[in-house]
């Protein structure tokens, strides 16, 4: 049961190309964020939309993978674990950001061509 705490699986649209950080330690990071659109009728009958952005990140193998072949408006599926920070911006706001850190990517399709 234990593999069960704090996992969380998506599967979303990809907003824009991954920022690929390559850091000083010699690890590599990915960034993105991935679209997840989803539709209800209401009591009315009347179709609903809404879209729900989450921001992902990728640590070293993950990451080299998405550097490789994710793309922005690819569909892809994420599992992973929620992390939060808290940080304090320029002006002295405190602010906090929800991630998801990706331990596994499957990618579904190319990205859509317009």
């Amino acid at each position: 049961m234990n593999n069960l705490r704090n996992k969380v699986q998506l599967i979303g649209r990809l907003g824009q190309n991954p920022e690929i950080v390559n850091l000083e330690s010699g690890k590599k990071l990915a960034k993105f964020s991935i679209a997840i659109n989803e539709s209800y009728k209401n009591a009315k009958g009347e179709k609903v939309e809404s879209t729900q952005w989450h921001n992902i990140v990728a640590w070293g193998p993950t990451a080299t993978v998405i550097e490789k072949y994710v793309t922005k408006g690819q569909e892809v599926a994420i599992e992973g674990k929620l992390n939060n920070k808290k940080f304090e911006d320029k002006t002295g706001t405190t602010r906090y950001v929800t991630e998801i850190v990706a331990n596994e990517i499957q990618m579904f399709s190319k990205a859509a061509t317009a």
